[in-house]
């Protein structure tokens, strides 16, 4: 019989958030970090606080900002994950819970972070 794996799922969720950060990552840093700021895509205050606490507030926005978050950081750790093999790290149980217990720390505090704002 052969042993049960929960690799994966870890598997999806690395595959979904470098699908996602391959399409979004850059458009988002260039948004946020470039155009809108200096203002040459829209309005300067397209990034306003009261803009952004709106959009995160619907239940799309907050399903959106809540995708990015957990997506991005379960590709980043199973990346480093399996990157600190390459760098003669011999991963263990203690970096398997490091990595994907920090992955869903990152996913708690975003879906707490997220509630708190309300609806």
């Amino acid at each position: 019989m052969r042993k049960r794996s929960n690799a994966p799922i870890f598997w999806l969720l690395f595959g979904a958030g470098g699908m996602l950060s391959a399409l979004f990552g850059t458009a988002l840093v260039f948004i946020t970090g470039i155009a809108s700021p200096l203002g040459w895509l829209a309005s300067p205050n397209l990034l306003s606080y009261p803009r952004m606490l709106a959009f995160s507030q619907h239940w799309i926005g907050k399903g959106f900002v809540f995708a990015i978050i957990m997506l991005f950081a379960w590709h980043a750790v199973h990346r480093i994950y399996h990157s600190l093999h390459d760098v003669g790290v011999h991963t263990g149980t203690v970096a398997k819970l490091a990595c994907y217990g920090g992955a869903m720390l990152i996913t708690l505090v975003a879906a707490g972070a997220l509630l708190s704002i309300g609806f």
